[in-house]
């Protein structure tokens, strides 16, 4: 059954979105990792001078763009007028060790500063493990406050959830975590979506270095789908685009709604020099965007399954807000 969702949230999934609405959306939010990826004794403005080269080149080609508020703001100003824009919320990075990770925030970047900054939805990144106890009821505490947020302003929450090993002896790229990954993966995507959220921006639920059969791929990406209420899309968690390409493939046959990717498009640019860079955009880059949008255009599961209309008569705006 279809769920009725409200004028803002509905156009800023439409505006997020492609005219078939399947997400096809570049994500450029990275910060400590980003500029780690940089010429050494590069700036601030050398940092936003890169990001925004690659959201002007890259952006006509996307549905939307996600960024961030550190690096971001120009970049923004620099988008196609027909790409959406998604905003990350938290800080980059985690407190707390490996085993019980938080993601922070700052009180003075706000989810009604984004609505006046022009974003047509909220990314929330998070780190979950379903098997965490009491932190785990503390995050999605954490995720109904900012879903509260988000509807106050009219905004959907497109909602990123991270795993990882509770065991300091078994790391999140190992085998061992590996056999266990599609279950919390899963199982994550059934808690998160309960709580009301509009989009997963999820995991490939199958680790690729340990698990490369594509049947047991589509069976998990399968599982996902009949967990989630909500619709997903396919995060690139930094993978060559040899396997994001497959993995975003497989996910729409499976159910997915679409990709979210970022340095499976762009992040051998980072450190190029000028020329080479205008080149990478021009050429490999697009042809990447590409590909990830033939898969998804042909494949990818409509958000409109999941949600209705705005339904309302001459006087709707009375009741409404």
């Amino acid at each position: 059954m279809k769920a009725t969702i409200t004028p803002g949230r509905w156009r800023g999934l439409k505006t997020t979105s492609t005219s078939e609405h399947v997400f096809t959306i570049m994500a450029f939010d990275q910060r400590g990792s980003y500029v780690g990826m940089l010429p050494e004794g590069s700036s601030y403005d050398d940092a936003v001078a890169i990001k925004s080269e690659v959201v002007g080149q890259l952006s006509p080609y996307t549905s939307a763009v996600l960024l961030d508020a550190n690096y971001g703001l120009l970049p923004a100003m620099q988008m196609h007028r027909n790409s959406g824009l998604l905003m990350a919320l938290e800080k980059s990075g985690y407190s707390g060790d490996s085993t019980m990770r938080r993601a922070d925030f700052d009180p003075d970047w706000t989810v009604a500063k984004m609505r006046r900054a022009g974003a047509a939805a909220v990314k929330l990144l998070i780190y979950y493990h379903p098997d965490s106890g009491a932190l785990a009821d503390d995050i999605e505490g954490v995720i109904s406050r900012i879903l509260a947020d988000c509807h106050e302003q009219d905004l959907p929450l497109f909602v990123e959830p991270m795993s990882y090993s509770l065991d300091p002896d078994v790391p999140t790229d190992s085998a061992a975590f590996a056999e266990g990954k599609p279950e919390v993966v899963i199982e994550t995507a059934r808690r998160i979506s309960g709580l009301g959220v509009d989009v997963l921006k999820m995991e490939f639920p199958m680790n690729a270095k340990y698990h490369d059969d594509e049947k047991e791929w589509l069976h998990a990406c399968e599982a996902l789908s009949a967990a989630s209420k909500v619709p997903w899309v396919l995060l690139s968690a930094g993978v060559d685009f040899e396997i994001f390409e497959r993995q975003v493939r497989v996910a729409c046959q499976g159910g997915a709604s679409g990709y979210l990717g970022g340095r499976a498009i762009w992040k051998e640019c980072a450190d190029m020099s000028p020329g080479a860079r205008h080149e990478f955009l021009l050429g490999t880059a697009m042809e990447r965007i590409e590909t990830l949008n033939n898969h998804t255009l042909q494949q990818g599961r409509p958000w409109s399954d999941f949600y209705d209309l705005p339904q309302g008569g001459a006087d709707w705006y009375l009741s409404y807000g």
